[in-house]
């Protein structure tokens, strides 16, 4: 398989979105930063209990919807990560067996490419940029994954010009893993919720297959220092999750 280095291509010359989409990536990058200052860096800590019980789930959540949809042929397929933060995505496809060489993931901010660069495997194709504007070929990719990108950007001209991109980079019977909370944060103003009409509507002419995952974060942060099982169990009854895991089929006959 060639690799991915060799098929990213030049940005696309794409009229002003530079200019158009500036304010936006200034507000997100400016949330970050302030992110820096005011959340506790051991809530990201895989010795927190509640970080590590979220981790779990969620990878095994992942492989649970990928493998009923025979989507876990990972050494078989191309794989894109829009928005991949620090690589955790890339280097956990890596472990579940995709070929670094076919793993690619882009973000915005480039200390998260830096870091995603030292941690990564060297063959995973890691860029730093808009993800309005792939650097990739039309129908590259087996499967997009996005995970939390959305709910990150407030603009919704933005929200849907990347959801054609990702449309367009991926093959005809290719799919994207789609992984983000509906509800909004009311402590948090830099984030908000994608619902399922909004989904729907950025990626009209879609499968889309959607379940509710994810314990509500507060309480998982509250419960599982001390009792587990009980998450697990009040995750297993979906009435209080707050996050969306799905499939998006680019052609409806590609579901099984």
């Amino acid at each position: 398989m060639a690799r991915l280095q060799q098929l990213a291509k030049p940005v696309r010359p794409v009229q002003n979105v530079e200019h158009e989409y500036s304010h936006e990536e200034q507000r997100l990058k400016a949330a970050y930063e302030r992110r820096k200052i005011w959340v506790d860096p051991t809530l990201y800590s895989h010795s927190n209990p509640a970080r590590l019980f979220m981790l779990q789930e969620r990878e095994r959540d992942f492989l649970r919807l990928l493998k009923r949809h025979g989507r876990d042929r990972f050494g078989e397929q191309k794989i894109l990560e829009v928005g991949c933060g620090n690589g955790h995505v890339p280097r956990q496809l890596v472990e579940w067996g995709a070929q670094p060489e076919n793993v690619a993931g882009i973000d915005l901010l480039p200390e998260f490419i830096d870091e995603a660069r030292r941690l990564c495997p060297s063959g995973v194709a890691l860029h730093c940029g808009n993800a309005v504007n792939l650097p990739f070929s039309d129908s590259t990719f087996d499967l997009v994954v996005q995970v939390t990108a959305f709910s990150s950007v407030l603009d919704p001209q933005l929200k849907n010009a990347m959801a054609r991109e990702m449309c367009r980079v991926l093959k005809l019977d290719g799919c994207i893993l789609w992984y983000d909370f509906f509800y909004d944060n009311p402590k948090n103003p830099d984030v908000k919720g994608v619902g399922r009409k909004e989904i729907c509507e950025l990626f009209p002419g879609c499968l889309i297959q959607l379940e509710r995952v994810t314990l509500a974060p507060p309480l998982v942060r509250r419960l599982a220092g001390f009792c587990w099982p009980l998450c697990h169990c009040l995750a297993a009854l979906r009435l209080l999750n707050t996050h969306y895991l799905g499939l998006i089929f680019k052609q409806p006959c590609s579901s099984p």
